[in-house]
């Protein structure tokens, strides 16, 4: 007499990586943004030297290429610093796109009448504002680190080539509204990170919107006041 066959177990679902995940996805994007915030604070430090006149922004500009030389060489700490900005940039926006595809699935059929109470413009553009950002970001690289859209560039004469840029008016005009996106971008990634972090309350969310507010504006009006200035003579 045969013996009944053990049915088969069914193998355990292999548990979802923390990549895979909607929450582990808003964790890396939070941790890329503070990356780029850090940054964007640190540029716009450097910037405002020019304020100051070209000996000081070329002095400083001369610093970041020298930092580190007995260790790392010439401008290859500031390069390594390129490198790990831009696998932040590249992380940052796959996973925005992921999660923005996440969210139309599970809402495949559109409203019959769109709501827009609880969301903002800086989140109902946070895509568009990202495309506008990368751009930026490679039109920036070949302005003012390869030179090859700058129309008088000089090696290392960091004051002479921003005022070479931003003398024209689309070149400053692209520049504006790009710092614009910036500033929503900023503002909604500020409070977005706050939220993935479990940090938002009814007790915080005042102080929060107040300090995404405050940290989007300074950026993106320490960075405008630049080009205006140049365009205005006040930086000649």
């Amino acid at each position: 007499m045969s013996t009944p066959s053990l049915a088969r177990a069914r193998p355990l679902a292999k548990p979802a990586s923390f990549w895979e995940t909607s929450v582990g996805k808003k964790y890396i994007m939070a941790g890329t943004g503070v990356i780029w915030f850090l940054f964007l604070i640190l540029h716009l430090w450097g910037n405002l030297h020019i304020y100051s006149g070209a000996t000081y922004i070329n002095d400083y500009a001369g610093f970041l290429r020298t930092v580190g030389e007995p260790f790392f060489g010439y401008s290859q700490l500031l390069w390594l610093t390129r490198i790990l900005l831009a696998p932040a940039l590249i992380v940052h926006a796959i996973l925005a796109i992921q999660v923005k595809r996440q969210d139309a699935v599970g809402r495949p059929r559109g409203y019959a009448v769109r709501k827009n109470l609880q969301s903002t413009f800086a989140s109902r553009t946070m895509i568009w504002g990202g495309v506008v950002i990368v751009l930026f970001l490679i039109y920036h690289l070949l302005d003012f680190t390869f030179g090859v859209v700058n129309p008088s560039y000089e090696p290392g004469n960091v004051y002479h080539n921003v005022i070479a840029s931003f003398s024209l008016w689309p070149v400053s005009l692209f520049y504006i509204l790009a710092m614009v996106a910036i500033g929503f971008h900023l503002y909604h990634g500020i409070w977005s990170t706050f939220q993935t972090l479990g940090l938002n309350s009814s007790r915080t969310t005042r102080f929060i919107r107040n300090l995404a507010t405050f940290c989007a504006l300074v950026l993106a009006i320490g960075n405008i006041s630049i080009p205006v200035a140049v365009l205005t003579g006040i930086v000649q």
